[in-house]
């Protein structure tokens, strides 16, 4: 396990401390028993302290205060009690043992554990409180930072999507199918309201289920078949399953969106983008023929938006690839029961 700096600053503190207590009781000329009974005190007390800490670093990972504060309080608790009691009798055996002529004394075994126990359960109650405190004001300092992050994403996604350029062309592509086909101009704008819609919705929402997330692909999809014809190719293979899991809104608009704008598109060469699911990941493979004006710009301020947003929700990470034909990105499926 990594040592933490303010942990090594603590162990250090700890034995500077030894050892002015050994300084003290030599300068006074105490006798050997005192030496010893300092001695076992101290080391004691130090091994306490440093089993207990990486008690609590081993829970915070499995048991978190947050999402698990009264199971983690007893667990902590009981173990922290009977780690503490193990090491004081253990070392206070050791003691007897290896240091006096003395066996282990009854009345003393109990009058230690007793002790021991009056003063653990204090210690330890106000060590939770601490670290309790310490949690709670991270996890408030992080829903901050999210909520200036989602709000961020808001104004984003709408300035992107409600931009007059996305609004010209697909009014103007109305505006030609109105004459040309009836029928097919109302389901594109049936199509075209569904979008605009999803996106004033969605934005408001932290998570929605695949589900959703698909139904607002297949109109916005409808768009991009009509405007670029046969130079787009989606391909989508999800089991059903897999449909009520979660994941933050517009993500995959986003990563379709960046294909399309950092790609060459031709008649000769679609742009093919395969939508599939596998290990819980939802992988978004496309086509890669760099466009030269955009190698500058990558799309990475929109990778980096989905991964921060991801950050509050999972552990697991977002993981992009990319290889000469194919740039993919991964994106974790949140199941919120699991999770």
């Amino acid at each position: 396990m990594r040592l933490t700096k303010k942990f090594k600053v603590q162990l250090i503190i700890s034995l500077i401390v030894v050892g002015a207590v050994f300084l003290v009781l030599y300068l006074t000329d105490a006798d050997r028993e005192l030496y010893l009974t300092a001695g076992w005190l101290v080391i004691t007390l130090i091994l306490v302290w440093v089993s207990n800490h990486f008690l609590t670093k081993k829970l915070d990972r499995s048991l978190p205060w947050l999402k698990h504060g009264n199971k983690r309080f007893y667990w902590q608790l009981g173990i922290g009690i009977f780690l503490s009691l193990l090491i004081i009798n253990v070392s206070y055996f050791i003691l007897k043992f290896s240091l006096t002529a003395d066996p282990p004394d009854t009345t003393q075994i109990v009058s230690m554990n007793v002790l021991g126990i009056l003063i653990l359960l204090p210690t330890i109650s106000i060590n939770f409180g601490i670290q309790f405190l310490s949690n709670w004001k991270t996890a408030q300092l992080n829903s901050e930072q999210f909520q200036k992050e989602t709000i961020r994403a808001e104004l984003t996604t709408l300035k992107n999507h409600l931009d007059p350029h996305f609004l010209f062309n697909n009014l103007n592509i109305l505006s030609s199918l109105i004459s040309v086909d009836t029928e097919l101009s109302q389901t594109y704008l049936e199509k075209f309201a569904d979008v605009y819609r999803n996106i004033l919705k969605s934005s408001k929402e932290e998570l929605v289920t695949l589900n959703d997330e698909l139904r607002f692909i297949a109109s916005y999809l409808y768009l991009l078949e009509i405007r670029f014809e046969d130079s787009i190719q989606t391909f989508i293979d999800i089991d059903s399953k897999e449909h009520v899991k979660y994941l933050p809104p517009l993500t995959l608009q986003m990563l379709i969106e960046n294909a399309i704008k950092h790609n060459i598109i031709s008649e000769i060469r679609p742009l093919k983008i395969h939508i599939s699911c596998q290990n819980g990941y939802l992988n978004i493979k496309n086509g890669l023929r760099v466009k030269k004006v955009e190698k500058r710009n990558s799309g990475k301020s929109g990778l980096d938006n989905i991964k921060k947003r991801y950050s509050y929700f999972t552990d697991r990470e977002v993981q992009v690839f990319q290889n000469p034909d194919n740039f993919i990105v991964k994106i974790p499926l949140i199941d919120l029961e699991a999770d």
